[in-house]
């Protein structure tokens, strides 16, 4: 491989990787924290959570649709993951619940994925069914890539918070 394509696939990585941000919230006892993200219909979510400090390390998560579905519930847990795409477009909401509680708040340490929404045929405005129409194999893989890249990052910045945490237990 030349340096000229080397430098190109990587400057390509470069500009595909997206940002996602780390949230640390504190839950007060009795108390719920709700956060929103709007979607379109067919874009993937990722949720990853961990409970980082508080009690017996538990809280309660719930996510719900637009429509006010349930699309997760998770009761007293003290870590998760969940992906899902969107069912229709609109605010989709995540709650975490600190209610069971009598007195310990929790440090809840979260993180929203946004995925790519789903590509648009520019003829007729309908997705597309054949997505390798519109792009050449260089593209899907460097999308491949970075959301692999993506999903290590998470599994990183959580091994590193169960590290923390079993260290502080010793």
């Amino acid at each position: 491989m030349t340096w000229i394509s080397l430098l190109t696939c990587s400057f390509i990585v470069l500009l595909s990787t997206k940002s996602v941000l780390s949230y640390y919230v504190l839950i007060d006892a009795h108390d719920e924290e709700c956060f929103f993200e709007k979607l379109t219909s067919g874009t993937k979510l990722l949720v990853t959570y961990e409970v980082i400090e508080g009690g017996f390390l538990d809280i309660d998560v719930k996510i719900t649709g637009p429509d006010q579905k349930e699309i997760y519930r998770g009761d007293r847990e003290s870590s998760g993951k969940t992906t899902f795409s969107a069912h229709m477009d609109g605010i989709y909401k995540l709650c975490f619940s600190n209610r069971m509680s009598t007195m310990t708040p929790k440090m809840v340490m979260f993180e929203m994925d946004v995925g790519d929404s789903p590509k648009l045929d520019m003829a007729s405005g309908k997705t597309s069914d054949n997505v390798t129409l519109h792009h050449n194999k260089l593209e899907e893989l460097v999308a491949e890539l970075s959301a692999s890249l993506s999903n290590i990052k998470h599994e990183q910045e959580f091994m590193e918070v169960r590290e923390r945490i079993h260290r502080a237990s010793k």
